[in-house]
């Protein structure tokens, strides 16, 4: 059974919509972060850097968001969230997969804070290089591999969501539009449904 250790008001939110498009069973972990249940000895045990989401699978522990959907997609092939290996999109999907964390959120975070990054000694680069290079791969739509929807969409998309609900995004067209595609799918209104379920409970 796959096991996800899971706060709604956290990355673990991504996951746990990637496990509802992977159609497979899985359980939730509630993880108080008031009570810091996520800084207890336990929990460190599981995850040393005290944070979500982590996912278990049998013996084997993944954390980091972009891990745990490339983990996920791989294992369960029928689900179509991952081109194969030897797929001509392999290598578009892992630079879009990676592109989320290495480039877009540090360089929201930047633009959030008010604060420059020198260009040369940061992974991303300049924040309007990052938003260009965003806006060149959805403007063909209408996911990042085209037709083909991917985990990397689950990853890209949800930060897009997030980030334009947070007005830290510019409301370009093409923002708008994927985020609304995204919000659009059956399995992203379950996981938001699941989890505003989860809350009131």
């Amino acid at each position: 059974m796959l096991t996800l250790y899971h706060n709604p008001h956290s990355r673990s939110a991504t996951v746990h919509y990637m496990l509802h498009e992977l159609g497979e069973p899985f359980e939730i972990v509630p993880i108080d972060l008031k009570a810091g249940e996520h800084k207890t000895p336990e929990f460190l045990k599981i995850n040393p850097m005290g944070k979500l989401p982590v996912l278990r699978d049998g013996d084997t522990i993944v954390a980091e968001t972009p891990a745990i959907l490339l983990y996920l997609a791989d294992k369960y092939p029928k689900a179509g969230l991952a081109p194969a290996i030897d797929d001509p999109d392999r290598g578009a999907f892992l630079r879009w997969l990676f592109f989320y964390g290495s480039c877009f959120e540090p360089a929201l975070a930047d633009m959030f804070m008010k604060r420059e990054s020198p260009p040369s000694t940061v992974g991303w680069g300049k924040p309007e290089d990052v938003l260009d290079t965003l806006s060149a791969g959805l403007k063909p739509g209408p996911w990042l591999l085209g037709e083909r929807f991917s985990a990397a969409d689950v990853m890209v998309g949800s930060g897009v969501a997030f980030m334009l609900g947070f007005k830290v995004l510019p409301e370009r067209p093409e923002y708008v539009d994927y985020a609304a595609r995204l919000e659009a799918r059956p399995a992203r209104k379950a996981a938001k449904a699941a989890d505003a379920a989860r809350m009131a409970g």
